[in-house]
């Protein structure tokens, strides 16, 4: 799977870019030993430049601070750039890991990001405005962002979808169509008068 996934992401490095790091969850986890009980924490942290760049890191150590900064020095290496068409997503798609599925939507300008929690996060930073979200199975965090992610990463932007099918960006965007909207509200409009008429 990802080897799959490898072909379409954009990976992209760090340098040069102004990331935001959001912490999504803190755990505190403990590890049986002969003595009793040694706890740590782990931290589930998303960065972005909230221009379509973004990436998760998980990071697990005795203090917060050092767990949260082992977590964005992770997300750092896992920064992708998200195929966007204006401020939404290019299409409809759902996001799998482990028993966590996110179904990311395309929503009209105006709609804002409709999702809670870790997904919220991932997208904010992905530069992500206008998206509707559903997350089903598994509430667990760590799996839901995952699962985010894998749809981000799965997006096809619209040049390669033409590229496959032989057709202009315009015509797989639905563009000239919409260019064409006008005409279906005039025979109505014509419609109307021809009833007077009769």
């Amino acid at each position: 799977m990802k080897g799959m996934n490898a072909q379409n992401v954009e990976t992209v490095s760090p340098r040069g870019l102004d990331l935001q790091e959001r912490v999504i969850e803190i755990n505190r986890v403990a590890k049986v030993v002969k003595g009793g009980r040694r706890f740590s924490f782990t931290a589930l942290v998303a960065v972005g430049d909230e221009e379509g760049v973004v990436g998760i890191g998980y990071g697990k150590a005795r203090e917060v601070p050092l767990a949260i900064q082992k977590g964005v020095e992770d997300a750092r290496k896992n920064l992708i750039r998200v195929p966007k068409y204006g401020n939404t997503i290019t299409h409809r798609i759902i996001g799998r890991f482990g028993a966590g599925h996110v179904v990311l939507r395309p929503a009209s300008p105006g709609t804002g990001v409709i999702a809670g929690g870790g997904v919220r996060a991932v997208l904010e930073l992905g530069g992500v405005r206008d998206v509707l979200t559903k997350s089903i199975g598994t509430q667990n965090p760590i799996n839901l962002v995952k699962a985010t992610m894998d749809g981000l990463v799965r997006l096809r932007r619209p040049e390669e979808v033409a590229e496959l099918r032989g057709l202009t960006i315009s015509q797989v965007l639905g563009i000239d169509r919409n260019g064409q909207g006008g005409q279906p509200a005039d025979p109505a409009a014509a419609g109307d008068p021809s009833e007077e008429a009769s």
